[in-house]
């Protein structure tokens, strides 16, 4: 896999999960880089320049990761970066979002997966869309 396919970042504030992704992820191959917020993510977007984002929805009690997949969205250099968007909403709250996403614009990611996530299903994912 070329250099930037094989870059994954992740934007999570949940450090224990973010560790065992990212061990995951390296024991197939790919680079990961973690951020535990969203400014250290674009940070990090900006500096490594990854093949794919891997984003909670909810950092900082709120839907954090839904405002920066936005963000993400408009800046051209960025637009074409698949985002695969975790959240325990479903857990928390009991609300869930549909199987599929219905309006790009409102929720701009590629996939949308509850946590807890199968760890097979996520490194299946993100060989779907970058690759390995």
């Amino acid at each position: 896999m070329d250099d930037k396919k094989g870059k994954v970042l992740i934007i999570d504030d949940d450090d224990d999960f973010a560790e065992a992704t990212q061990l995951t992820l390296e024991a197939h191959g790919y680079q990961v880089f973690r951020a535990a917020g969203p400014d250290e993510g674009f940070v990090l977007l900006r500096k490594e320049g990854p093949g794919l984002v891997i984003l909670d929805m909810m950092m900082e009690g709120k839907g954090a990761g839904f405002i920066f997949s936005r963000k993400m969205r408009k800046l051209p250099e960025y637009s074409g970066i698949p985002i695969i968007m975790l959240t325990g909403m479903r857990e928390q709250t009991g609300f869930t979002f549909p199987g599929s996403i219905k309006d790009p614009v409102f929720l701009p990611v590629d996939e949308f997966l509850e946590k807890p996530v199968d760890s097979r299903l996520l490194v299946q994912k993100v060989a779907q869309l970058i690759g390995g």
